[in-house]
């Protein structure tokens, strides 16, 4: 199992612009075989950072999933909203791994 953890630097004038970005990701990351943890805006703080947490069943499971965001035709929308609201300025994405008791 592994978590993909996104931390997004966004344009704090368009958190609406972002959440819809957010909302279109949610269920096509269901959709590819993922289990989405949702996405989280700081309520005190930054008004610019923002998160998501997503999990496949291992780092394979999540690279096909990121080719097959490349042939969805939904996936590529969201892309292009995101490039056409400028709304993520930028963004960085670590794996993280799960430790049980």
């Amino acid at each position: 199992m592994v978590t993909c953890y996104v931390k997004y630097v966004i344009d704090s004038y368009k958190l609406a612009e972002f959440e819809r970005y957010a909302k279109m990701w949610i269920p096509l990351v269901q959709k590819l075989g993922g289990q989405h943890h949702g996405y989280f805006l700081l309520s005190e703080g930054a008004s610019n950072i923002a998160m998501a947490l997503f999990t496949f069943e291992s780092l394979a499971a999540y690279e096909q999933y990121r080719e097959a965001t490349l042939e969805d035709p939904d996936c590529q929308a969201a892309f292009q909203y995101a490039e056409e609201t400028r709304c993520i300025l930028s963004y960085e994405r670590s794996f993280m791994r799960p430790v049980f008791g």
